[in-house]
């Protein structure tokens, strides 16, 4: 996006990929909160704008981050940790600009649902978007079409939302090529979280992760607990995780007396995980689901891990499920009732960590 001036009236526009971004100047150093307005008309939205928050903080000069969360309205941790980074954040604590989408697919935060209400849209689907569609696929096409090509680093912050619990973990593709692998391990070591899973490139063709890859920007996500709740510990460590991050690329420089000072501790090396074709555990039967075993805990293949439980046929034993595949348990489902075809839980092998 550029640098931006500091100020917030909502009389001042810029047309973007078809959008309007009110209260967003660019061309000035400082600090800007606006909104882009999603346009839409139904029995709610009668040609009205859907408001979606955008704050950027800029120095002026320097490389561009733009962090995203609530991409699912449901997934937590990564909006508190924006909100709060948009009222610390001020220009003189900068090298550069961020770029802050706190509510992403706004509609679906103010439901507290995975997916927009209005168009049921899931955005981390809906990449690059289409300008004249429904409010989701405007969201994707103003990330992807305005945002992501100016930036030098995108981070999409996740969770398991209300459906799953994650390790708290990088989440990043391998690849499109090894100069850009090597720069997202360095990134995810930075960020200092526990755990890195790694997937196939492209895994998801509609995501931010893959429209990042596409556009030549470094491009990392985060799982961060989940659950439908925040935890405090996961929430500590993705804010010195964020602020790390903005530290590696040059952004955000040590500010001893404000509260965005980076820790200076070592991190330890996280544990690297990789989901595989075997990793999930389905569920062949609706029911009760009853998990054998922990998060974090190490499985081998043949170990029982889960059992569902029929709720009609009182003569039926649980439906038993075992490891596919030696590893850690990455992912876990959260609610107890299951039908057919539910994940039930994720089983990551461990990886030699990369060389640095």
């Amino acid at each position: 996006m550029g640098p931006v001036t500091a100020g917030g009236v909502v009389d001042v526009e810029r047309r973007t990929s078809g959008k309007s971004l009110h209260g967003i100047e660019p061309g000035r150093a400082g600090k800007q909160l606006g909104f882009a307005g999603l346009s839409h008309s139904d029995n709610v939205y009668d040609n009205g704008l859907i408001p979606l928050p955008v704050a950027v903080v800029s120095s002026g000069t320097g490389p561009t981050a733009l962090l995203v969360a609530g991409t699912h309205g449901d997934e937590y941790e990564g909006q508190v940790v924006l909100h709060e980074l948009i009222r610390s954040l001020e220009p003189e604590h900068l090298n550069g600009t961020v770029v802050i989408v706190p509510a992403a697919n706004a509609p679906a935060v103010r439901a507290g649902t995975r997916v927009s209400p209005i168009d049921g849209g899931n955005l981390n689907r809906s990449y690059p978007g289409q300008n004249r569609s429904g409010p989701t696929d405007q969201v994707a096409d103003l990330i992807a079409g305005t945002l992501l090509p100016d930036a030098d680093v995108v981070l999409d912050l996740h969770s398991g939302g209300s459906n799953s619990t994650y390790l708290p973990s990088m989440f990043i593709y391998r690849g499109p090529d090894q100069p850009t692998w090597e720069r997202k391990v360095s990134a995810a070591r930075a960020m200092g979280l526990p755990y890195v899973i790694v997937v196939q490139p492209r895994l998801e063709p509609g995501s931010l992760s893959t429209a990042g890859d596409d556009a030549g920007v470094l491009a990392l996500s985060t799982e961060l607990g989940g659950g439908g709740t925040v935890d405090p510990g996961i929430l500590s460590d993705a804010r010195r995780g964020v602020r790390a991050l903005l530290a590696h690329v040059g952004i955000l420089a040590a500010q001893p007396e404000t509260e965005v000072q980076l820790e200076t501790t070592a991190t330890a090396e996280p544990i690297w995980l990789e989901l595989v074709p075997d990793s999930p555990v389905m569920a062949t039967a609706a029911g009760i689901f009853e998990p054998l075993v922990a998060l974090g805990q190490r499985v081998r293949a043949g170990d029982p891990v889960a059992r569902v439980h029929a709720i009609d046929d009182l003569e039926r034993a649980p439906q038993e499920y075992t490891a596919r595949v030696d590893g850690i348990v990455a992912i876990l489902r959260r609610p107890a009732l299951v039908a057919l075809g539910s994940y039930l839980l994720h089983i990551a092998p461990e990886l030699e960590a990369p060389r640095p």
